[in-house]
């Protein structure tokens, strides 16, 4: 089978490398020059099942009302005269009850527990090094209620075997000394032993080269401009270098991309 992937960030690399394995024929396309760009590489790179809160919680509304107002918010919305920015909202607001927010948060823990195990495993099969940090992370608190109230939003996580470990400010120093001599006064910090970090950008790359090797084709400056159909069915994908067909389309670009917004109605 033709599998046609759009978007060569981590995702779409991944995702070729995994169909490629199988047997497929696979096709990458990217509008830059280089595999991992764009959202992948400007993200933190944490890899931080411990911390996979779903965005759309109880607290999320008020956050999105404040950012309306300039003030810098962790989630943040931008008004648009687009009617499906509205009906997007309308979903995304259903989803804030604190039940939904539970069913979410631990639908997103198993999809980062598994994708965990996975860039574990594609790194030992294939040797690949992305300058990873596998100590675990540190979630920091200035406030000793906000820690209070850290903890027992993360009680959700560690009923379901995630480790959790509360620090004060004695033992974060134990834990990383370079706290030790730091000039912010810290109430203290939840550890994650489990989680990481590291290079998705280096990752990418390196894991485009085993791609490659697997027969893997890469095209790069190309620009995705919109999917035709046929009876509900995806024929095509025309770009600035004309019209690509596959058996199948694999979507895996970031969700400020222009083709998301223009291909919604399609896709």
């Amino acid at each position: 089978m033709k599998v046609l992937v759009l978007g060569g960030g981590v995702v779409g690399v991944t995702s070729a490398y995994f169909l490629a394995k199988e047997g497929h024929e696979v096709v990458v396309i990217d509008q830059h020059d280089q595999v991992g760009q764009e959202a992948t590489a400007v993200n933190a790179g944490l890899i931080a099942p411990g911390h996979c809160f779903a965005w759309a919680s109880p607290s999320a509304p008020r956050m999105l009302v404040k950012s309306l107002f300039g003030e810098k918010t962790s989630i943040r919305v931008k008004l648009t005269t687009d009617p499906r920015f509205y009906w997007w909202g309308l979903q995304f607001l259903r989803e804030c009850t604190p039940e939904r927010a539970r069913i979410n948060t631990l639908a997103k823990l198993k999809l980062s527990e598994y994708s965990q195990r996975k860039l574990h495993e594609i790194a030992a099969d294939e040797g690949i090094h992305y300058n990873e940090v596998t100590k675990g992370l540190l979630y920091l608190y200035r406030d000793e209620a906000e820690l209070e109230l850290g903890l027992m939003k993360m009680e959700l996580l560690t009923a379901e075997g995630v480790k959790l470990n509360r620090l004060d400010a004695e033992a974060l120093k134990r834990v990383d000394p370079a706290f030790a001599h730091a000039q912010v006064d810290l109430a203290g910090a939840i550890h994650a032993p489990d989680d990481g970090s590291g290079n998705s950008e280096l990752f990418s790359r390196e894991l485009r080269a085993r791609c490659q090797k697997l027969g893997v084709e890469f095209r790069f400056g190309v620009t995705a401009k919109k999917f035709t159909e046929s009876s509900g069915r995806i024929t095509g994908l025309v770009t600035d270098q004309g019209t690509l067909t596959a058996d199948q389309y694999v979507l895996a670009l970031g969700v400020g991309s222009p083709f998301l917004s223009r291909s919604v109605g399609q896709t």
